[in-house]
């Protein structure tokens, strides 16, 4: 046998370890520079040792988590410096991605990224007036998805990994924008809208300014 049951098991146990730290992390509960000792977040999260190490582990390669030589981890920082870095590294893969996609996608991408959108919309409408916190999570959830779903045909799995590493990077800050009711919804819906609109017409030059734009709201909050 290949894995084994154990080792199954112990997966299983870091991915809910890790899927509860970014969890807690993007909304601000671990927050920024916090040091992360291992037997406090086993008592807050459960697990061994082991299974909380490789949780860091896999957290700090996300860019989640930093580890600082012999003094163990810490929650990354969030200044202004570390935003504007990660929304310009974030625009410049989106970018690539969203012309690649562009070019290459079919009929059934257009769908995707069309039903994608109406998903975003539902959930904007909803956060807008009750941003509770399993509000924000499916809020949260339909921005990653929508955004996904613009590159999703970019046939680079590459770009695709890297994307999901910037986009989380950036949901603490966009969670919070959304809880301290800094959104400016119906500029959201305009934008989303228009960069529907360019990328089903395939005109690349308006859906990259609009994507811009989009991404660059995030960091102007």
């Amino acid at each position: 046998m290949l894995f084994s049951s154990k080792n199954s098991d112990d997966s299983t146990i870091v991915e809910l370890l890790a899927s509860s730290l970014r969890r807690d992390i993007a909304f601000g509960t671990l927050l920024p520079d916090q040091k992360l000792k291992i037997n406090e977040l086993r008592t807050r999260y459960g697990g061994s040792n082991h299974s909380m190490r490789e949780t860091l582990r896999i957290l700090s390669t996300e860019g989640l988590v930093e580890a600082t030589a012999q003094r163990g981890f810490r929650v990354t920082s969030a200044t202004e410096d570390d935003v504007r870095d990660i929304l310009m590294v974030r625009f410049e893969v989106e970018k690539v991605a969203l012309s690649r996609s562009i070019a290459l996608g079919d009929v059934a991408w257009e769908g995707r990224v069309m039903a994608a959108h109406h998903a975003l919309q539902k959930a904007e409408a909803q956060a807008a007036t009750n941003p509770d916190d399993l509000v924000a999570l499916e809020w949260d959830e339909a921005c990653r998805a929508f955004s996904y779903s613009l590159i999703a045909a970019c046939d680079s799995p590459r770009l695709i990994d890297l994307h999901r590493k910037f986009f989380d990077q950036s949901r603490r800050f966009r969670l919070a924008q959304m809880r301290e009711g800094r959104l400016d919804w119906d500029s959201r819906k305009v934008r989303q809208q228009g960069l529907l609109t360019a990328v089903l017409d395939r005109n690349e030059a308006a859906a990259l300014t609009l994507l811009k734009r989009d991404v660059e709201a995030e960091l102007r909050h």
